[in-house]
C-alpha cells in the first residue's frame, strides 16, 4: 500500500480511458490501478484492486452505468464519480445517478473532447481526492425515496425569505429538504454548484416530487411565496428590492470562490438588503463557498443554519460555517425540514 488514491476507469472508448488516466496520474495523490471498458470487466477489477474511487461513465454497452451503480451501492458501496455528456438526455441520467448513490460528475463535453476534458483536470482531481475521504454512509443514507411533506402550520410571519446553498451532495440534500415541505412557506432561494443544463433538469424533477412549486430562475422575477427559485448553472442569483418587493435577478458576473452561481453571491445580496427576517443554510459541499455569506448573515441578525458533519457527504462548506462561528444552528440534514416548518 502506498497510500495513494487508487481510481478505477470505466469506460467504453480507449480515448477516454487514455485521457482520463493521463490526467489523473498527473497528480502524486492519485493511482489509477485499472481500466475496464465495461461493467462486466470492471467488476472483476473491483474484486482485484479494491479501488478508492471509480469514474463511471453513464452510457455503456452490456450494462448502462446506472445499473451498475446500482449493484455497486448494493454490495460494495464506495464513492463513484459519474462521467456524462453534457446533454439533456445526459443531464437527467446523471440525476438518477446522484440520486442512486453516486458521489459526483464530470460533465463530459462533446465537441473538442480532449481540449476541453483537459481543460477540467483540476476539477475532476479534487474531486478524486474529496470522494476518497467523503462519508460514504451519508452517501448512502442520502438515497431517499418516499420523503413526504411536514403538515403545514399557521406562519408566524419571522421570515420573509429562505436561502439554501450547496455544492458536492447537494442535490440529494436540496431534494430532502424541498420535498418534505408545504407549499405555504415564505419564497426560497437556492444556489447549487451544477452546470447549466443540468439545473434545468434538477430543477424538473424537484418541482415533480414537491408540493411547492420549483423554478430554475431565467430572468429577473417576482419572489412568491410557496416558490422555491434555483439559480441556474449559468449565472448567479442575486436578490434584490423593487418598489418594496423581492425580486430574483441572475448576474453574469466573474465566478465566485470558482464558482458561477456561487452561494457566497447569493447570501451577500440578502445581506445587502438587510434582511434580519431571513433564514439562511448551507449544506453540503466541498470548499469555503457560502461560509463567509452565512456569517455576514448571521451579522445582521438573520437565522442561519449549517448541515452537520455526520449527515454531510462532504463537511466542507458547512465546515468551513462552524470553523468561523457564521452558523447558529448545526443540524442533521434529516431535521431541516423540520426546523423551517416549526419555526417559520
Amino acid at each position: 500500500m502506498n497510500g495513494k488514491i487508487k481510481v478505477l476507469i470505466v469506460d467504453d472508448s480507449a480515448f477516454i480511458r487514455v485521457l482520463l488516466t493521463e490526467i489523473l496520474q498527473s497528480c502524486e495523490q492519485i493511482e489509477v490501478v485499472a481500466t475496464a471498458e465495461n461493467p462486466i470487466d470492471a467488476r472483476e477489477k473491483i474484486k482485484k484492486h479494491a479501488p478508492d474511487v471509480i469514474t463511471l461513465d453513464v452510457e455503456m454497452p452490456e450494462m448502462d452505468g446506472i445499473t451498475f451503480l446500482k449493484n455497486i451501492m448494493r454490495l460494495r458501496p464506495m464513492p463513484v464519480i459519474m462521467v456524462s455528456t453534457l446533454t439533456q438526455a445526459g443531464a437527467d441520467i446523471t440525476i438518477d445517478a446522484l440520486e442512486t448513490g453516486a458521489f459526483d460528475f464530470i460533465a463530459k463535453p462533446t465537441t473538442d473532447v480532449k481540449n476541453k476534458l483537459t481543460e477540467l483536470a483540476d476539477e475532476l482531481i479534487e474531486k478524486i481526492i474529496a470522494a476518497s475521504g467523503c462519508n460514504t454512509l451519508a452517501l448512502e443514507k442520502g438515497k431517499s425515496s418516499g420523503l413526504k411533506p411536514i403538515k403545514a402550520k399557521k406562519m408566524s410571519g419571522r421570515y420573509e425569505l429562505i436561502t439554501i446553498g450547496a455544492s458536492t451532495g447537494g442535490t440529494e440534500a436540496i431534494r430532502e429538504v424541498i420535498t418534505c415541505l408545504p407549499d405555504n412557506l415564505p419564497p426560497i432561494v437556492m444556489a447549487q454548484h451544477i452546470p447549466d443544463t443540468f439545473s434545468t433538469s434538477y430543477a424538473k424533477r424537484l418541482n415533480r416530487e414537491s408540493v411547492m412549486k420549483v423554478r430554475e430562475l431565467r430572468s429577473s422575477t417576482l419572489l412568491s411565496p410557496g416558490y422555491a427559485y434555483l439559480a441556474p448553472g449559468s449565472h448567479h442569483l442575486r436578490v434584490e428590492k423593487k418598489s418594496g418587493e423581492l425580486w430574483g435577478v441572475l448576474d453574469d458576473g466573474d465566478k465566485v470562490n470558482r464558482h458561477k452561481p456561487s452561494v457566497e453571491v447569493l447570501f451577500n445580496s440578502i445581506v445587502d438588503l438587510k434582511i434580519a427576517r431571513s433564514l439562511g443554510i448551507l449544506l453540503t459541499g466541498m470548499g469555503k463557498d457560502g461560509a463567509i455569506g452565512l456569517k455576514n448573515l448571521r451579522s445582521i441578525g438573520a437565522m442561519t443554519i449549517a448541515q452537520d458533519e455526520d449527515s454531510s457527504v462532504v463537511w466542507g462548506m458547512p465546515g468551513a460555517a462552524v470553523a468561523i462561528d457564521a452558523a447558529a444552528k448545526v443540524l442533521p440534514l434529516n431535521k431541516i425540514a423540520e426546523y423551517i416548518v416549526n419555526n417559520q
